[in-house]
């Protein structure tokens, strides 16, 4: 059966998140809240593997959140993640370039809230699905952060504010909230939270070809932004922050000098504690009080409409 779109002869684009598990359903749910909230014309389809409970299923079932199972993928040789166990999960968060039913896809990580309407990176251009890769605009992102603002010990030894791609914007602070850095800004690395992509096959097979050779996967420090920095070398295009806020660079001596809490349109909660694991008066972060507020909006609605499991 063809989608509405496809009836109407309209774009079909979506959005997607990964879940592979349930510690990460609150965040998902709130997301999906968020974007509806913030009147996005476009759906949430969680992207689920064989590790996601019943359990979860049915709770996206309850919500009308469409689901849509996938393969775990994984490297042929893969860096050891001890330190950083989640990054086994988000080699699976490059599939909605292989999502070829789509027209567009923007990827979402769950632990990210919408705070203003962004369907405009629906509408922005990117290389055409023919051009398999080879062109100038693969996908957007957002660029990683280098700042290591925790000095956690195993992080690249390059990763330094000197380094940050964001520093660069600290001379423009206004031009940073409509204007990302350029692809090949500091380490030149995007952030997977938030990736918009056109699907494409060829694109797809370009990135499970180097996801098989072992001598570059065995170095990738961050799975999948790893190699989408490293494979597409600066032929991506470069986001302004608030696609992808991450919530370190408001703190002091981050990158407060470009944050604007009124211009965030996306706000991604990185590290732990996520805002779900603690309670609103425990939290030493305002922003994870954001995220507490529009959960609580949500669990009302939803305890409205009589859905009441626990997520």
């Amino acid at each position: 059966m063809p989608t509405p779109q496809e009836q109407k002869g309209a774009p079909n684009r979506v959005w997607t998140t990964l879940i592979t598990n349930t510690q990460y359903l609150s965040g998902l749910l709130t997301l999906d809240y968020s974007l509806k909230k913030a009147g996005s014309k476009y759906p949430l389809v969680a992207l689920y593997t064989d590790t996601f409970p019943p359990e979860g299923l049915e709770a996206l079932r309850k919500r009308e959140i469409p689901a849509q199972k996938i393969l775990y993928l994984l490297p042929s040789v893969s860096k050891d993640y001890a330190n950083d166990p989640r990054f086994y999960d988000c080699w699976s968060k490059l599939t909605p370039f292989s999502l070829t039913e789509y027209d567009r896809v923007v990827q979402l990580d769950s632990d990210m809230m919408v705070l203003q309407n962004m369907d405009e990176l629906m509408e922005m251009e990117l290389d055409a699905p023919e051009l398999n890769g080879d062109g100038n605009r693969v996908y957007a992102a957002s660029h990683a952060c280098a700042c290591n603002p925790l000095k956690k010990p195993h992080y690249p030894t390059h990763w330094v504010p000197e380094n940050c791609a964001f520093t660069t914007q600290h001379t423009t602070p206004d031009e940073a909230q409509t204007i990302g850095p350029s692809p090949t800004a500091g380490i030149a690395c995007p952030n997977g939270g938030l990736v918009v992509c056109n699907p494409s096959q060829g694109t797809y097979d370009k990135i499970l070809e180097a996801m098989q050779n072992g001598d570059i996967t065995s170095a990738y420090d961050f799975a999948d932004q790893s190699l989408l920095g490293d494979r597409f070398h600066g032929r991506w295009v470069g986001l302004p922050y608030i696609y992808n806020a991450l919530k370190t660079l408001r703190w002091k001596g981050v990158h407060d000098v470009i944050w604007r809490d009124d211009q965030v349109k996306n706000i991604h909660y990185i590290l732990s504690p996520k805002p779900w694991d603690e309670k609103a008066e425990e939290t030493e972060d305002e922003t994870h009080l954001w995220w507490h507020k529009m959960n609580d909006e949500r669990l009302q609605q939803e305890s409205t409409n009589g859905v009441k499991d626990g997520f």
